[in-house]
Protein backbone atom coordinates (compact mmCIF):
# COMPACT_ATOMS: atom_id res chain seq x y z
CA UNK A 1 0.00 0.00 0.00
CA UNK A 2 2.80 2.50 0.56
CA UNK A 3 4.24 2.25 -2.82
CA UNK A 4 1.38 3.17 -4.93
CA UNK A 5 0.94 6.16 -2.60
CA UNK A 6 4.69 6.86 -3.68
CA UNK A 7 4.03 6.40 -7.19
CA UNK A 8 0.97 8.75 -6.94
CA UNK A 9 2.88 11.50 -4.61
CA UNK A 10 6.25 11.17 -7.23
CA UNK A 11 3.77 11.64 -10.57
CA UNK A 12 2.02 14.67 -8.44
CA UNK A 13 5.05 16.13 -8.11
CA UNK A 14 6.75 15.53 -11.48
CA UNK A 15 3.32 17.00 -13.24
CA UNK A 16 3.61 19.97 -10.82
CA UNK A 17 7.28 20.71 -11.85
CA UNK A 18 6.60 20.45 -15.45
CA UNK A 19 3.77 22.76 -15.83
CA UNK A 20 5.93 25.42 -13.75
CA UNK A 21 8.89 24.99 -15.88
CA UNK A 22 6.97 24.94 -18.96
CA UNK A 23 5.00 28.39 -17.77
CA UNK A 24 8.60 29.85 -16.65
CA UNK A 25 10.14 28.53 -19.94
CA UNK A 26 7.58 29.99 -22.12
CA UNK A 27 7.43 32.92 -19.91
CA UNK A 28 11.11 34.36 -20.39
CA UNK A 29 12.05 32.69 -23.28
CA UNK A 30 9.46 34.30 -25.91
CA UNK A 31 10.41 37.71 -24.17
CA UNK A 32 14.23 37.14 -24.56
CA UNK A 33 15.71 39.20 -27.27
CA UNK A 34 17.59 37.58 -29.63
CA UNK A 35 19.16 37.81 -33.28
CA UNK A 36 17.33 38.70 -35.87
CA UNK A 37 14.61 40.20 -33.80
CA UNK A 38 13.71 43.80 -32.78
CA UNK A 39 15.83 44.87 -29.96
CA UNK A 40 12.85 45.59 -27.10
CA UNK A 41 12.41 49.71 -26.41
CA UNK A 42 13.21 51.01 -23.49
CA UNK A 43 13.59 54.45 -21.39
CA UNK A 44 16.40 55.19 -18.80
CA UNK A 45 17.93 58.20 -17.47
CA UNK A 46 21.70 59.41 -18.34
CA UNK A 47 24.12 60.38 -15.75
CA UNK A 48 22.59 63.91 -15.89
CA UNK A 49 18.94 63.18 -15.07
CA UNK A 50 17.96 63.19 -18.87
CA UNK A 51 15.57 60.42 -20.09
CA UNK A 52 16.99 58.23 -23.22
CA UNK A 53 14.69 55.96 -25.16
CA UNK A 54 16.36 53.45 -27.55
CA UNK A 55 13.80 54.59 -30.23
CA UNK A 56 15.92 57.83 -30.08
CA UNK A 57 18.29 56.33 -32.44
CA UNK A 58 16.17 54.32 -34.49
CA UNK A 59 18.11 54.78 -37.99
CA UNK A 60 21.19 54.80 -36.65
CA UNK A 61 23.26 51.66 -35.75
CA UNK A 62 23.40 50.95 -31.96
CA UNK A 63 26.14 49.25 -29.57
CA UNK A 64 24.24 48.11 -26.21
CA UNK A 65 26.47 46.88 -23.56
CA UNK A 66 25.19 45.99 -19.99
CA UNK A 67 27.80 46.22 -17.31
CA UNK A 68 28.60 47.05 -13.64
CA UNK A 69 31.41 48.89 -11.50
CA UNK A 70 31.18 45.63 -9.26
CA UNK A 71 32.25 43.46 -12.25
CA UNK A 72 36.08 42.97 -13.11
CA UNK A 73 35.41 41.84 -16.53
CA UNK A 74 33.11 44.51 -17.63
CA UNK A 75 35.92 46.70 -16.07
CA UNK A 76 38.92 45.08 -17.95
CA UNK A 77 36.85 45.95 -21.11
CA UNK A 78 35.59 49.39 -20.48
CA UNK A 79 39.22 51.09 -21.95
CA UNK A 80 38.44 49.35 -25.30
CA UNK A 81 34.59 50.24 -25.21
CA UNK A 82 35.96 53.90 -24.69
CA UNK A 83 38.89 53.25 -27.86
CA UNK A 84 35.64 52.38 -29.75
CA UNK A 85 33.61 55.06 -28.99
CA UNK A 86 35.74 57.90 -29.51
CA UNK A 87 36.39 56.39 -32.95
CA UNK A 88 33.26 55.45 -34.38
CA UNK A 89 30.65 57.95 -32.84
CA UNK A 90 32.01 60.65 -35.71
CA UNK A 91 31.04 57.55 -38.26
CA UNK A 92 27.07 57.45 -37.13
CA UNK A 93 27.49 54.72 -34.33
CA UNK A 94 25.26 55.24 -30.90
CA UNK A 95 26.85 53.58 -27.95
CA UNK A 96 25.36 53.16 -25.16
CA UNK A 97 26.26 51.24 -21.82
CA UNK A 98 23.77 50.41 -18.96
CA UNK A 99 24.98 50.49 -15.62
CA UNK A 100 22.99 47.85 -13.61
CA UNK A 101 22.44 48.86 -10.11
CA UNK A 102 24.37 51.45 -8.17
CA UNK A 103 23.89 54.90 -7.48
CA UNK A 104 24.86 58.03 -10.19
CA UNK A 105 27.42 58.87 -7.62
CA UNK A 106 29.01 55.48 -7.84
CA UNK A 107 28.94 55.88 -11.54
CA UNK A 108 30.35 59.57 -12.14
CA UNK A 109 33.31 58.40 -9.46
CA UNK A 110 34.00 55.31 -11.76
CA UNK A 111 34.38 57.24 -14.85
CA UNK A 112 36.02 59.98 -13.24
CA UNK A 113 38.94 57.29 -12.15
CA UNK A 114 39.17 55.65 -14.95
CA UNK A 115 39.10 58.25 -17.42
CA UNK A 116 35.87 57.84 -19.15
CA UNK A 117 33.58 60.14 -20.74
CA UNK A 118 31.10 57.30 -22.57
CA UNK A 119 27.03 57.79 -22.10
CA UNK A 120 26.03 56.27 -19.27
CA UNK A 121 22.39 55.13 -18.69
CA UNK A 122 21.40 53.71 -15.50
CA UNK A 123 19.21 50.47 -14.73
CA UNK A 124 19.03 51.01 -11.13
CA UNK A 125 16.04 48.90 -10.87
CA UNK A 126 17.74 46.24 -13.28
CA UNK A 127 14.37 46.28 -14.80
CA UNK A 128 15.89 46.74 -18.54
CA UNK A 129 18.39 44.52 -17.64
CA UNK A 130 15.99 41.54 -16.89
CA UNK A 131 13.59 42.69 -20.51
CA UNK A 132 17.17 42.00 -22.15
CA UNK A 133 17.21 38.83 -20.59
CA UNK A 134 20.88 39.57 -19.04
CA UNK A 135 21.76 36.69 -17.31
CA UNK A 136 25.79 37.54 -16.82
CA UNK A 137 27.71 40.83 -17.52
CA UNK A 138 29.15 42.34 -19.44
CA UNK A 139 26.56 41.32 -22.16
CA UNK A 140 26.29 43.33 -25.23
CA UNK A 141 24.09 43.92 -27.82
CA UNK A 142 25.20 45.20 -31.55
CA UNK A 143 21.78 46.69 -33.10
CA UNK A 144 21.44 47.72 -36.73
CA UNK A 145 19.85 50.94 -37.75
CA UNK A 146 16.57 49.01 -38.58
CA UNK A 147 16.40 48.38 -34.83
CA UNK A 148 17.29 44.52 -35.56
CA UNK A 149 19.70 42.85 -33.17
CA UNK A 150 22.27 41.44 -35.15
CA UNK A 151 24.81 40.15 -32.85
CA UNK A 152 24.94 39.55 -28.92
CA UNK A 153 28.15 38.78 -27.54
CA UNK A 154 28.34 37.87 -23.51
CA UNK A 155 31.42 38.17 -21.43
CA UNK A 156 34.13 40.77 -22.12
CA UNK A 157 35.72 41.89 -24.80
CA UNK A 158 39.75 40.98 -24.93
CA UNK A 159 40.33 43.99 -27.09
CA UNK A 160 39.16 46.51 -29.59
CA UNK A 161 39.39 44.43 -32.81
CA UNK A 162 36.76 41.57 -31.30
CA UNK A 163 34.47 44.37 -30.55
CA UNK A 164 35.54 46.01 -34.67
CA UNK A 165 34.78 42.60 -35.70
CA UNK A 166 30.78 42.86 -34.53
CA UNK A 167 30.72 46.17 -35.31
CA UNK A 168 31.64 45.56 -38.98
CA UNK A 169 27.89 43.84 -38.61
CA UNK A 170 26.09 47.08 -37.81
CA UNK A 171 28.24 49.90 -39.54
CA UNK A 172 27.23 51.17 -43.32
Amino acid sequence: MNNPLKIILAVTLALILSAGFAITGCSSNSTAPTVGNLAPNFQLHNLDGKPVSLSDFRGKPVMLNFWSTRCPPCVSEMPYIQQMYEEWRDKGLILLVIHMGGSPSQVKEFLQNHNLSLPVLLDTTQAIAQKYNIRWIPTTFFIDKEGIIQVVRVGAFPNKEAIESDLNKIMP
